[in-house]
């Protein structure tokens, strides 16, 4: 029952009920810090993938296991008729017959544990998803619309191992020496779109709720156009860049800037039906390769041009870090055609791609969220 409240009783009198602070930034948003650094030790596994794929595309190790077992597969050989099983595997496939025909079984071990080697890093990938997923929504601890976009980052884990195996079965298929290019460029295509995933998310997972939607506000809605197109203009660099891998067209025409003496290669639709030419032929993947870098660089300092004219020094040192990336990356690619890609400078060309990739996210996200900054800034 309400007591009764004296006339005289002053207003200021009446206890006052104070929310408490930051109530309404902790409502429904989970453990952000946990699970931006879940996003983050799977951020640096997909990034040894992209690594330890290459390593073993260049090495020619890709074949060594010709069958696809997600689970028995973990378990390597453990004695020698086991070894001799594995290779009497290989020796079956056109990639021994054709090019590696006596070879020792010391040898096919070499390759043997390079393509094991990827194939448990994307075992562990897929582990540390699960755990971190199922726990996080298990403890109630994910953010108020957030399992979903997890839950599609497992299943594009998922999708990737049968994408793998899929480019691996391409290569098994009589007169075949290595995968499918094309199929290669699918299977790496979509670890840049993980990883590329994976970023964004643990950089939405670095601020509070509060913060995004405020930041949101300020959007630099031009620089986020310009870096949304040098993002798509990234990843078709990157997909010819694995058409390249793909056919060993960088270890071909090894002068620059001409190819063979001249601004286009030799007997660039030499190969029918035509179509295939964008795929198979060394000169002309290799020179598509080489004419979207000049692109993809003028275009990127265009956008730094227009970056250095944003009010926020954040947005501009991000572009910064863009434009001195996508030079590097430039001068690493024509090192690696020069020298005919030895696997040391084509594999630091790769990572360098990665690199690449994650700045341009970063920049693009910070032109979509800027971070606020004194008047004086």
């Amino acid at each position: 029952m309400a007591t009764k409240r004296s006339i005289f009783e002053e207003v200021g009198d009446t206890p006052k009920q104070v929310a408490a602070p930051g109530a309404i930034d902790r409502s429904g948003q989970g453990a952000r810090a946990a699970i931006r650094a879940w996003l983050f030790a799977l951020m640096a596994l997909v990034v040894v993938m992209i690594a330890v794929g290459g390593l073993t595309r260049l090495t020619d190790s890709g074949l060594a296991i010709t069958e696809w077992k997600p689970v028995t597969g973990a378990i390597p050989p453990m004695n020698a008729e086991a070894w001799d099983s594995e290779f009497a595997k290989y020796q079956e496939i056109p990639e021994y017959q054709l090019q590696n025909k006596g070879m020792t079984l010391s040898e096919f071990k070499s390759i043997y544990w390079w393509e094991w080697g990827h194939r448990q890093l994307g075992r562990l990938i897929g582990l540390v998803w699960a755990v971190g997923f199922l726990a996080f929504v298990g403890l109630r601890k994910v953010p108020t619309g957030w399992t979903g976009r997890l839950l599609g980052i497992g299943a594009l884990i998922g999708v990737q191992g049968a994408i793998g195996w899929w480019m691996v079965s391409s290569g098994l298929g009589a007169g075949m020496l290595d995968v499918a290019s094309y199929r290669l460029a699918t299977h790496l295509g979509l670890a840049f779109v993980i990883l590329g995933l994976l970023m964004v998310y643990a950089l939405r997972f670095g601020r509070a709720q509060t913060d995004l939607m405020q930041a949101r506000r300020a959007t630099d809605a031009r620089m986020v156009r310009l870096a949304t197109a040098l993002v798509v203009f990234a990843f078709v660099q990157i997909i010819l860049g694995a058409l390249v891998a793909g056919i060993d067209a960088g270890r071909g025409y090894p002068d620059w800037p001409l190819m063979a003496g001249g601004f286009l290669p030799p007997q660039p639709f030499d190969i029918e039906p035509l179509w295939r030419n964008f795929f198979e032929n060394d000169g002309l993947v290799q020179f598509m390769h080489r004419m979207a870098g000049y692109l993809l660089f003028a275009y990127g300092l265009f956008v730094f041009m227009r970056a250095r004219k944003s009010a926020n020094r954040k947005i501009r040192a991000a572009f910064h870090g863009v434009i001195g990336m996508m030079f590097l990356q430039m001068v690493l690619g024509i090192f690696t055609v020069i020298y005919s890609a030895p696997w040391h400078i084509a594999i630091v060309h790769q990572v360098g791609a990665v690199v690449l990739w994650m700045l341009i996210l970063r920049a693009r996200f910070l032109s979509q969220y800027p971070i606020s900054q004194s008047v004086r800034g």
